[in-house]
């Protein structure tokens, strides 16, 4: 399924400060209604992208820098399989 990413700084405060606590919208690229929210961090995300996704590193490392810079980053039409969106809690009809 073809899915839109956007991401929003939570806070609640993550141990160690390495990582960004995130609010991550699940919304179909389709534009149907569908929105699911998904409280992650960043390093979990970007694992998930970099094992999950087909995306170029170039997009992924820029996606990165986003997180840091900005606090609603965005990646759009992202392909993430019905059991990825399944296992993060977006359940498939």
């Amino acid at each position: 399924m073809r899915v839109n990413l956007i991401t929003q700084r939570s806070n609640c405060p993550l141990p160690g400060g390495r990582t960004i606590p995130l609010s991550l919208t699940i919304r179909p690229a389709c534009g149907l209604p569908g929105d699911y929210e998904y409280p992650t961090d960043s390093a979990a995300l970007l694992r998930l992208l970099r094992q999950q996704t087909d995306l170029p590193a170039t997009v992924l490392q820029r996606f990165e820098r986003n997180l840091a810079a900005q606090p609603g980053a965005r990646l759009l039409g992202v392909e993430l399989s019905d059991a990825v969106l399944t296992h993060i809690g977006y359940f498939i009809d």
